[in-house]
């Protein structure tokens, strides 16, 4: 939606409301009330069995409302919110709610920011450090916030419904949803039609989008799970269902009815399955000698091979994030993808090299994909369409430049090493526990799955995300608990005990200090898709080899956390007691020539002892890309004999020379 609504579509609206009469008033307010959250242990069974369809019978009591078709206002709801509620709590955009009615302004003065790490993210040594990657969003003025980020407002116009009952309410939420796809249905002059296919057009109108291809894209999605259905239990235990409605079609031309632009005809490397725009970051030189930013240009895969794609969350709005990567002394990465309709822009050709992974090695060798979001909130929702243009990039990019869908090649940033002992504090914690790991793969045609018997010695990390709720802090204050929600990660102890102490990251404190369960703390945490070697195992735990330790979590059979994988592992060679890991693949001295400086193989203050195993990525070439000039005729690839072996070490993936380990089997 685009712009105020004008009183010449808001006027039939109401009448058809009050033609509805007083009864389907009380109706509808009864589910709402149903909606309502509970007080912990108040809930009898009577309560459960009641709540279980109220969400259900909010869309069909709007449906008939509004005369707009249910399974319309559910695959609508669905690709932006899942169904869910979230208590209230806004989505990354604003959004409010299972119909996802944007409130930017009220969100943004009522959430605080966090971006945590000090890196910095070219994380090369040989250079000046770049410009910081932590940022804290700026708030637009009310007169600026665009008309995408205001649907609730539209939506209390139509509905006459009270902002705070569309924050609040979810039976609220879902009538003005209803209002906005009808309104909008009446301004396209369509009819208010049974047949689903008749609110294509409206339905991209719903998340405001700025041109065609988005907005097209988002309908489709829409209108692929109608084709489909669905069928969910929501974050409140609400199972609610949507009934497959085959054989739709996509009517497209509905589209040009909302007087949108056409997309840029700038080239992009993007999927046609989404909508994709070209936003270059700049490559200018800056003041200084050889300063210069804010990428590499390269000539990738033919000068590297990509080895990586590094998922981010921006830690800022869509609005800021786009200023960001126009400003030639800040930073960059390769592409955007905005959380409202999963709008994608590129930045950076994937030939050119990035400066977004704060570890030069794995800029060198990686594609960098933000995603508007913020790591520390966790009920700051990302959107399901978000989910699938995000996953559809990846798999994309991965078929472009042969990387496997597996968690060795898709990391986190949080999953970057440091590249020396001194930067390993420094590094980002993005996109953080509250990552949907599993549904990501899911939707990459890539599901985590047991690949082993009871004996196959590794572990993938697979908890149920909906269900699985360990505490966190410093969401909103230093140590204040977190709001309970669903996460991918789980919980390392030194012994098989929630009651033991958690087990210690030697990197993140030197000095010894205990992990804690903050929520930018990787110090004693695995998350869902990595894999372990097993270590041992005790009742209804699971021990794993980690930072060169024994490292528990809770894995009952009840509820598992983990299933059983089969791969190869690493140990040292036989004779030696332990080996050294790097947080780099840099090649031997001997390898560089003398116009390029010698990069120091700098181990990491770990080590992997004998007796320990660790599952392994790829074996890799050394390299380092010396890039130092704005002319990239001056720039240099170094490669060495040495040879590296990646391998889940800790949170963060690590590297091991080749020559000092030996490779075997998981269940050996």
């Amino acid at each position: 939606m685009r712009g105020s609504v004008p009183e010449s579509w808001t006027a039939p609206l109401r009448a058809l409301r009050r033609s509805r009469g007083a009864f389907q008033a009380a109706g509808v307010l009864a589910s709402a009330a149903l909606l309502l959250p509970l007080a912990p242990g108040a809930a009898t069974a009577t309560d459960r069995q009641a709540r279980s369809g109220a969400l259900q019978r909010a869309f069909a009591a709007a449906s008939h409302e509004y005369r707009v078709p249910q399974s319309v206002l559910l695959g609508l709801s669905y690709m932006e919110s899942r169904w869910d509620s979230h208590g209230g709590a806004p989505s990354v955009t604003g959004g409010y709610g299972p119909m996802h009615l944007t409130d930017a302004a009220h969100a943004v003065a009522a959430v605080p920011h966090h971006s945590e790490g000090r890196e910095d993210p070219r994380g090369d040594g040989s250079r000046p450090v770049a410009g910081p990657r932590t940022v804290r969003p700026s708030v637009l003025p009310a007169g600026e916030v665009p008309a995408r980020l205001r649907t609730l407002e539209q939506a209390a116009r139509v509905s006459g419904l009270s902002r705070e009952a569309l924050r609040k309410d979810p039976a609220a939420n879902v009538r003005g949803g209803a209002a906005l796809l009808a309104a909008a249905q009446k301004r396209l002059r369509l009819p208010l039609s049974e047949n689903p296919a008749d609110w294509f057009g409206a339905v991209a109108a719903y998340p405001g989008a700025s041109d065609t291809a988005t907005a097209t894209a988002f309908a489709r999605d829409v209108f692929d799970v109608i084709r489909s259905g669905q069928r969910r239990t929501t974050d409140v235990g609400q199972l609610v269902a949507l009934a497959a409605v085959p054989r739709l079609p996509d009517r497209t031309e509905q589209v040009r009815r909302l007087g949108l632009p056409e997309p840029s005809d700038e080239e992009t490397e993007c999927p046609s399955a989404v909508a994709c725009e070209a936003i270059p970051a700049p490559y200018e030189k800056l003041p200084g000698d050889n300063n210069y930013g804010n990428h590499d240009l390269a000539d990738r895969p033919d000068s590297q091979k990509t080895e990586f794609i590094v998922i981010h969350d921006t830690e800022g709005s869509w609005e800021t994030t786009i200023k960001l990567i126009k400003d030639p002394a800040y930073v960059s990465w390769n592409y955007t993808v905005r959380s409202a309709d999963g709008h994608i822009a590129q930045h950076v050709p994937t030939r050119d090299v990035a400066w977004h992974a704060g570890n030069w090695y794995v800029n060198a060798k990686s594609v960098g994909i933000e995603h508007e979001g913020f790591l520390a909130q966790p009920d700051a929702w990302y959107t399901e369409e978000m989910y699938r243009a995000s996953a559809r990039l990846v798999r994309y990019l991965a078929e472009e430049l042969d990387i496997p869908l597996d968690r060795q090649h898709i990391l986190g940033h949080d999953n970057v090493p440091g590249t020396t002992p001194a930067t390993i504090k420094g590094m980002h914690t993005d996109p953080g526990p509250y990552w949907d790991w599993a549904h990501y793969f899911d939707l990459m045609g890539k599901p985590f799955r047991s690949t082993g018997g009871a004996n196959a010695g590794m572990v993938t990390v697979l908890p149920e995300y909906d269900a699985h709720k360990p505490a966190y802090t410093g969401c909103t204050g230093p140590a204040k608990p977190c709001a309970p929600h669903g996460s991918g990660a789980v919980r390392l102890y030194t012994q098989p005990s929630e009651k033991a102490p958690l087990v210690k990251d030697a990197g993140l404190r030197p000095d010894g200090g205990a992990s804690t369960i903050d929520v930018n703390d990787t110090g004693a945490r695995a998350s869902t898709g990595q894999q372990f070697a097993v270590a041992g195992r005790k009742g209804s735990w699971t021990a794993i080899w980690y930072l060169g330790q024994k490292a528990w979590f809770k894995d009952p059979a009840s509820r598992p956390t983990a299933v059983s994988a089969y791969g190869s592992v690493v140990t040292p060679k036989e004779g030696l007691a332990e080996v050294p890991v790097f947080g780099r693949a840099y090649p031997e001295k001997e390898a560089y020539p003398a116009e390029v400086p010698v990069q120091a193989l700098a181990p990491l203050p770990y080590k992997l002892l004998a007796g320990q195993a660790y599952v392994m990525g790829d074996r890799l070439r050394s390299e380092y890309l010396w890039a130092k000039t704005f002319d990239p005729a001056g720039h240099k690839v170094i490669r060495g004999r040495e040879a590296y072996y990646e391998i889940q070490f800790g949170h963060r993936v690590a590297f091991v020379k080749a020559a000092d380990v030996s490779v075997r089997p998981s269940n050996r």
